[in-house]
């Protein structure tokens, strides 16, 4: 089994095509109990709007996100993968991929998020509002999702490939094992010198999945994966023991 861990983003598409909130219809069922408490901590924080938008550090003209958060258990859904916007998800354009790639999204891709914990690429969520570093009242994200999340991270097989901010790392460390790598975005100068980038980091990442959830066969393997990277047109590289570089 491969397993891409990806991060959410705070942008969400509005609206949705399915019914409300429906725990059972969420994979890693174990995560619900904590996933209810968090729903109930920021519902209970949304009653307040002056309290939440200073929480989630929300601008006047975020305001709405308030009400995003107030009818989390009422609201339409979307498949997790259709509701993140922003870079890493315009890159993974995930509206156009064919029905087979849809269908091994739904088996191979997770996302972490500070509200649900994981949730399977077509796991049906609402629009809200939670980053890895929101302050909620009485519960720290932290200590309520990082032994959890690890721990299903652990009972995952095969490759883990963690494309993950370090934000959300800290929200469920990935297991330590040769097939679990955490992967890097680097750019090589002229001068053959490689740096971390910013500006490409996300869409690199939402190329890197779209081009294996297109691709003929997964790769089982850390080895198979730096295999298959030349002929999708990547360079992967090993950067260390747990960690592999994407060079763009």
């Amino acid at each position: 089994m491969t397993l891409v861990l990806l991060p959410p983003s705070e942008t969400k598409r509005d609206g949705g095509d399915r019914g409300a909130l429906d725990w059972s219809a969420l994979s890693y069922p174990r995560l619900n109990a904590r996933r209810r408490a968090a729903v109930r901590a920021v519902r209970a924080l949304a009653k307040d709007p002056d309290a939440m938008a200073a929480a989630l550090k929300l601008g006047p003209r975020q305001r709405t996100e308030i009400e995003r958060n107030r009818a989390l258990t009422t609201s339409a859904t979307l498949p997790t993968i259709d509701r993140y916007t922003g870079v890493l998800y315009d890159a993974l354009d995930a509206a156009t991929l064919p029905a087979a790639a849809r269908e091994r999204a739904g088996a191979v891709v997770a996302v972490h998020s500070a509200l649900l914990g994981l949730t399977g690429g077509l796991d049906p969520i609402p629009a809200y509002r939670l980053s890895a570093d929101s302050r909620l009242p009485g519960l720290s994200l932290r200590e309520h999702w990082s032994a959890v999340v690890a721990k299903e991270l652990r009972a995952v097989p095969g490759l883990l490939l963690d494309l993950r901010s370090e934000g959300y790392v800290a929200l469920g460390p990935a297991p330590v094992r040769p097939d679990s790598v955490y992967l890097r975005v680097l750019g090589e100068g002229p001068d053959g010198v490689v740096r971390a980038l910013n500006h490409f980091n996300k869409h690199a990442k939402g190329e890197l999945t779209r081009a294996l959830l297109l691709a003929e066969e997964l790769p089982d393997t850390v080895d198979d994966l730096l295999a298959w990277a030349p002929g999708a047109g990547f360079t992967l590289r090993r950067h260390s023991p747990t960690e592999v570089a994407l060079i763009v």
